[in-house]
């Protein structure tokens, strides 16, 4: 994404704010940004859908492209936007969305567009009922299917749809587009504030934005310490340390510490395993050894999401570090 002109508004969220109004301000996906703008340059822009994960710039896309296909005066009559909010069941999907595709437009010429964001939390039933509506009603309406998981959307809705995958940003793309909001909310971030944003954020632009806004309005510096500060996730000094201990100090010294640190810092186990989990794979243990400890690590991961006690499942931890520290390690 690239520079685009602020919206107004004292207290609109940054996200809004800067999101772009135009398909030239994505610069994101530039493929599917330029396959789709030559559907609409030749009036042929079949039923799409658009796929991936949050924050790439799916729903920045589509609504990029309403703006382009309608006046401001004519957007609220020829554009209806569902989200995941609202209800979206077998009723709605034959009231009124069958009721806004059947009925013809005011213009002499020109097509409806339906936007179906989160689509993936619609019922199968209500999908079920969007199949014959989409194929009856092409001549008047295109509809717009978004979603994080193609694999909850029914076939028969796929197969009726051009698909488009939003795969997570890269960081060349991030980057500028953070540097312009930066600059232009007069944003005082240090070079590794800007790296830890990045890291993150998973190629997620919205949790980027988000991030950097509530640093800012929480200590009024964006450094490194504060944004992992502001999210709660665990500093990668405190990863090294938590390392050293389980593969250095006795069972009962290890789960201590490690347990200080998550009470002090308010640490998820979960966050913790995720961070661990990079840096033992960077460790020269034996396959033998990495392998069961990875396993052992995944079975904890497991139980802490299904609601397992963390003070249980953190003594699995450090109990699954024993044979390794017994290795020499090179």
């Amino acid at each position: 994404m690239t520079a685009t002109v602020a919206k107004t508004g004292p207290n609109l969220p940054w996200v809004e704010k800067y999101r772009p109004n135009k398909l030239d301000d994505l610069i994101s996906h530039e493929e599917i940004i330029k396959t789709i703008n030559k559907f609409i340059d030749e009036n042929q822009l079949p039923h799409l859908l658009l796929y991936g994960p949050p924050g790439t710039g799916k729903t920045s896309t589509i609504l990029a492209c309403a703006k382009k296909l309608y006046t401001p005066q004519q957007f609220n009559s020829m554009v209806l936007e569902l989200n995941a909010s609202d209800d979206r069941g077998i009723g709605i999907v034959r009231g009124q969305i069958l009721s806004f595709a059947s009925t013809g437009t005011m213009y002499r010429s020109g097509f409806k567009l339906i936007i179906l964001d989160e689509a993936d939390a619609m019922t199968n039933d209500a999908q079920n009922a969007l199949r014959r509506i989409i194929e009856k009603y092409t001549d008047n309406v295109r509809f717009c299917i978004i979603c994080n998981y193609l694999s909850k959307i029914i076939p028969a809705l796929q197969s009726r749809c051009t698909k488009f995958r939003f795969g997570p940003l890269a960081e060349k793309q991030i980057m500028p587009r953070l540097e312009h909001v930066i600059k232009e909310e007069k944003v005082d971030v240090t070079k590794d504030g800007k790296e830890a944003l990045i890291t993150l954020s998973g190629g997620d632009m919205r949790r980027v934005l988000n991030v950097l806004q509530s640093t800012w309005l929480a200590f009024e510096k964006v450094n490194e310490k504060n944004v992992y500060l502001c999210v709660g996730h665990p500093l990668p000094n405190d990863i090294k340390n938590i390392i050293n201990w389980l593969l250095n100090e006795n069972y009962e010294t290890a789960y201590n510490k490690i347990q200080d640190l998550k009470t002090k810092k308010g640490l998820a186990l979960q966050d913790i395993l995720t961070e661990i989990q990079v840096l033992v794979n960077k460790i020269e243990f034996p396959d033998d050894v990495l392998i069961d400890l990875i396993i052992r690590m995944a079975e904890i991961e497991k139980r802490v999401i299904s609601g397992c006690n963390e003070a249980v499942q953190l003594n699995s931890l450090v109990a699954a570090f024993q044979k390794p520290r017994e290795i020499e390690i090179p």
